[in-house]
């Protein structure tokens, strides 16, 4: 039986810097677990709020923040070459300090809701999978999930200050991720109990059912059916 699905949007504090939106989806069995979906380039589109939903009909709070929202709120570009053009300009206008400090916020706003009884995970993609690593090293998530961030090679050094379980999802025909990042990424792990590492046979966002040039079926059912697992092994409903 399929759970049905509230969507509302909160207004997350962010310093002396104003609020920022979050998009929450909220299961209409009383969720005891949540999870923060940070997204691409793209913005809080179709494709990100696809995966929201997934995850709240699965039990969980869901929430998505808009993290483009102190130079283009409400920001969304669809997948065509163009959108990824103009979604690749916005992200450099991104301060990267700040876009962690937010979801921190926002996981600390989860945490707050009622019947939320553990922290939040993050799992972000893509730009959100960088963020996400970024948040598991500065904040206290239950766990967290990156697909294919290309920051996490360059940040695996951080993996001292991660105490959560985390899960790291690439393809081996990355052209942003070459394959001696997942390399590195993989000696970083080695031997640390609570991190895994997925290589999947397939490119960049092969997640991304939105985009013709990126999915990949077979892959984004593998990694997802691992998400889910580990989800449910350190997160449970």
């Amino acid at each position: 039986m399929s759970v049905m699905t509230t969507l509302r949007t909160d207004h997350v504090a962010c310093g002396t810097d104003g609020a920022m939106d979050l998009h929450v989806w909220v299961p209409d069995t009383a969720p005891r677990a949540a999870i923060l979906v940070i997204q691409e380039i793209f913005g809080v589109g179709a494709y990100i709020r696809a995966v929201a939903e997934r995850l709240a009909g699965a039990g969980y709070l869901v929430g998505a923040p808009d993290l483009f929202w102190r130079f283009a709120p409400n920001w969304e570009s669809d997948h065509t070459e163009d959108g990824l053009n103009a979604s690749l300009e916005k992200v450099q206008q991104l301060d990267f300090p700040n876009a962690i400090a937010d979801c921190a916020a926002a996981v600390a706003h989860l945490r707050a809701q009622p019947g939320i009884s553990t922290a939040p995970a993050v799992l972000g993609f893509c730009l959100g999978g960088t963020v996400a690593w970024g948040v598991a090293a500065n904040a206290e998530p239950s766990c967290c999930v990156g697909y294919y961030g290309s920051g996490v090679p360059s940040m695996i050094g951080l993996i001292d200050q991660v105490s959560c379980p985390t899960l790291f999802h690439f393809g081996n025909n990355d052209p942003y991720i070459p394959n001696e990042g997942v390399d590195a990424v993989a000696s970083a792990l080695a031997g640390r109990p609570g991190f895994l590492l997925n290589v999947e046979n397939a490119g960049h966002a092969f997640d991304n059912h939105e985009s013709a040039m990126f999915y990949n079926e077979g892959a984004a059912n593998a990694a997802w059916a691992k998400t889910m697992t580990f989800l449910a092994t350190n997160l449970p409903t």
